[in-house]
């Protein structure tokens, strides 16, 4: 994946080493790979926010001090700001043509845990997008947690010790497709809809929600080909490994041998390959329409 070189967001917030709220020793690397997988894309916001938010308080964002900053930290900054740029390039246009105006999310680096308007934001619960601050929250060090504990491939053009850039991407590009949710009404949609369902139904449109926003991470890595031409071979192919190995089944049965179905959250592993490839051929945020399609 190329990237360096083109523009790099400002709507970023660089707290890590600093700032927010400290982790109490909870670390990402002292959990099973199960439940790091499973919360690779967040906990469900809606409900974080509700369990959360009578009980925690949005700290004053304190930037980093990039002298303190290793340089791999120093090149993830770059990485996220450059990818954040480029959704913030796909989306601005999309809302243009669809009569609306795209509001960017703020993205928060963070090391350990940091407050967020969800609550406590912490490593183990992986990168995760609040509706209530609009923020993308992601602590950089799940980028080498996506290789060695979850097994997702790396490639020629990044750290040894972590995933491929592709991959990283699609991280930061599915949790922006929550914010668009966000943005479109269809989170509060959700939400409402959930209250009012089973369990199970429930998880049925969690899994909706999230394949939705795999699908419009595949329309964020369309047009931004188109614009920048920036895929290398094998990419797709990365992106692919990481939506295989974080899908529902994969990683009920790697943990126990078993899977159920009406527990699933995210999708399974076909479901998350095939909306992201959804939204890449097509390019068509209408093509997204998890809730009408049959998943």
């Amino acid at each position: 994946m190329l990237w360096k070189g083109r523009r790099e967001s400002g709507n970023v917030e660089d707290q890590r080493g600093g700032g927010g709220v400290k982790a109490g020793g909870i670390s990402i690397l002292g959990l099973v790979v199960a439940f790091v997988a499973w919360k690779f894309f967040g906990a469900d916001p809606q409900q974080t926010y509700q369990a959360t938010k009578q009980l925690t308080t949005q700290s004053q964002p304190q930037q980093a001090n990039p002298e303190s900053l290793t340089a791999e930290q120093k090149e993830d900054g770059a990485f996220v700001k450059t990818v954040l740029a480029d959704t913030e390039d796909t989306w601005t246009p999309i809302f243009q043509q669809n009569n609306m105006q795209y509001k960017a999310p703020r993205l928060v680096m963070f090391t350990g845990a940091v407050r967020s308007g969800c609550g406590t934001a912490e490593s183990a619960m992986g990168p995760f997008y609040c509706p209530a601050d609009q923020k993308v929250y992601i602590d950089t060090n799940f980028f080498r947690d996506m290789r060695q504990q979850m097994g997702i491939s790396g490639d020629a053009n990044s750290s040894s010790k972590q995933a491929g850039d592709f991959a990283k991407a699609y991280v930061i590009a599915h949790e922006v497709g929550h914010h668009v949710q966000n943005l479109l009404g269809i989170s509060s949609q959700v939400q409402q809809a959930r209250q009012q369902s089973s369990k199970v139904q429930g998880n049925q449109l969690s899994v909706r929600q999230e394949l939705q926003a795999d699908c419009l991470a595949g329309v964020w890595a369309n047009h931004t080909q188109e614009r920048t031409n920036f895929l290398q071979q094998g990419d797709i192919e990365v992106a692919m490994d990481a939506a295989q190995k974080i899908g529902d089944d994969y990683l009920q049965r790697r943990a126990t041998g078993q899977v159920v179905p009406d527990s699933f959250t995210h999708g399974t592993s076909a479901q998350r390959m095939q909306w992201f490839q959804t939204g890449f051929k097509s390019g068509d945020i209408n093509q997204c329409d998890t809730f009408k399609s049959s998943i």
